[in-house]
């Protein structure tokens, strides 16, 4: 086991920046971390001077509160879904809440609610992600069909995922992948992923190009990817 030794408290202050904790290890090179509580965290190797390190911190300082910034500005962690009557899910911009029903065929239906069938109840999140996935399918296959025929792109085919970190993508040979999640989205901020993929079926990177034909069918992109960054971490099922 690699032996560490850590340094903590405020080990010193340069001007608008706190070193919080140095751990020193074998390692060769300095790296830097800044914590989601905005601690400033340094790795260094055992016998590097402070005054290395501080000096080091202090080329980067510019980063730090940046970073910190960032960290400050950025919501709470959301709580988690428990699937509890009354507790909402997002679907086309609008939140619905859930109910619980004794009987009808589907497991999960939309209404004026979500109304969840009580048996279904244990298998809620698949519940959920199956009807998600489904709406999907239909929404986004639509509207890819709709946009390309209009404007003239073609592509190979459209894949549901369960992807996280991003709401789409555009293969080399012209698949187009989304997230079901996605449909949680207004339909507006869905036809902007929409034409942000099809774009790239002529245009596989993000130079001036691609935002000019982009903006040239969606003008108002900007605001619809603001909306997505901002909006987006409530589009969620977990």
């Amino acid at each position: 086991m690699r032996k560490q030794a850590h340094e903590r408290g405020t080990i010193t202050r340069m001007p608008g920046v706190s070193i919080d904790e140095i751990i020193r290890s074998k390692r060769k090179t300095l790296a830097l971390i800044v914590q989601r509580d905005g601690r400033v965290v340094v790795r260094a190797p055992q016998r590097l001077s402070q005054s290395k390190i501080m000096e080091f911190v202090q080329s980067k300082a510019d980063w730090v509160l940046e970073t910190q910034t960032r960290m400050r500005s950025q919501p709470s962690p959301l709580p988690p879904k428990h699937y509890v009557e009354g507790e909402t899910f997002w679907y086309l911009g609008q939140a619905y809440p859930l109910v619980f029903v004794e009987h009808q065929r589907e497991a999960l239906s939309l209404e004026a609610n979500f109304c969840l069938r009580q048996n279904a109840r244990p298998k809620a999140s698949e519940a959920f992600e199956n009807w998600y996935r489904r709406r999907a399918r239909a929404i986004l296959t639509e509207r890819v069909q709709h946009y390309a025929a209009k404007h003239g792109f073609s592509y190979q085919r459209i894949r549901i995922s369960a992807a996280r970190s991003r709401w789409g993508s555009c293969s080399s040979r012209g698949t187009l992948s989304f997230p079901w999640r996605l449909v949680m989205a207004p339909l507006p901020v869905i036809d902007y992923v929409v034409i942000h993929e099809l774009a790239h079926t002529v245009v596989p990177n993000h130079s001036p190009r691609f935002w000019d034909l982009v903006a040239s069918i969606l003008p108002d992109w900007k605001q619809k990817r603001q909306w997505l960054k901002k909006n987006g971490p409530l589009y969620r099922i977990d």
